[in-house]
C-alpha cells in the first residue's frame, strides 16, 4: 500500500488557476490524458481537502442547469474540512477534521491493502508530507503555463530530493512524472 498524491499540474507548478478553475486542464479530452483507469483500480480510498470536494460538487455532481451525477468515486473518501458541506447521496464520504495521522490510519485500514488516494490541494499533501505519510507523487503535466493560482505542493522538499521513478510522455499535451518520497527511497 501506498499513499499517493495523483494529479495534472501546469508546467509552472500550479493545479488550479486563481479562480480555482481547472478550465486549462479540462479543454483536453480524457484519451490525451491516459492511465487514469489504471490508477484508479489500486486506488482503495480517497482523501481531498474541501476546496476539491466543493470543486467536485458544482463541476462533476452538480453542474449548474444539468441533472445530478452520481460520485465518481466507489471508494470510501474522506474529506478534511472545518466546516459544515453538503453530502452526496449514495456516496461514502466521511467528513474529518485535524491532525491527518489518525485519519491515514483508517484509511489504511479500509483501503484493504490498496494504495490510498489523495486527490487534492496542495495543501492537505502537505501535511501527509510533513507526517512522513506521502510516499509518491504522481504528475501529469499539461502543456501550459498558468502564472499563479493553487500550488502543486506548497512545501519546501529540498535535500533530499524526490527520487525520480518514472517519466513518460503520455500524449503531445502530457507527461507524467512519478517520484518517491525521501523518507520512501
Amino acid at each position: 500500500m501506498k499513499t499517493q498524491y495523483y494529479t495534472a499540474s501546469s508546467i509552472d507548478g500550479f493545479i488550479a488557476d486563481e479562480r480555482n478553475s481547472l478550465d486549462w486542464l479540462l479543454q483536453f479530452s480524457d484519451s490525451a490524458v491516459g492511465g487514469y483507469e489504471a490508477f484508479i483500480a489500486d486506488v482503495g480510498a480517497v482523501a481531498m481537502g474541501s476546496t476539491t470536494y466543493e470543486w467536485l460538487l458544482a463541476h462533476v455532481i452538480a453542474p449548474e442547469g444539468q441533472p445530478a451525477q452520481p460520485w465518481p468515486y466507489t471508494q470510501p473518501t474522506w474529506v478534511f474540512t472545518s466546516r459544515e458541506l453538503p453530502r452526496v447521496d449514495d456516496a461514502d464520504i466521511r467528513f474529518v477534521r485535524g491532525d491527518v495521522r489518525p485519519v491515514h490510519e483508517q484509511m489504511a485500514g479500509e483501503s484493504a491493502g490498496r494504495n490510498i488516494w489523495i486527490v487534492g490541494g496542495g495543501e492537505l499533501v502537505g501535511q501527509f508530507h510533513d507526517h512522513g505519510l506521502l510516499d509518491e507523487l504522481i504528475i501529469t503535466v499539461a502543456s501550459v503555463t498558468l502564472g499563479g493560482g493553487a500550488p502543486l505542493l506548497p512545501r519546501r522538499i529540498a535535500s533530499p530530493a524526490l527520487r525520480l521513478i518514472s517519466a513518460q510522455a503520455l500524449s503531445a499535451d502530457f507527461a507524467q512524472l512519478t517520484y518517491q518520497l525521501p523518507s520512501r527511497v
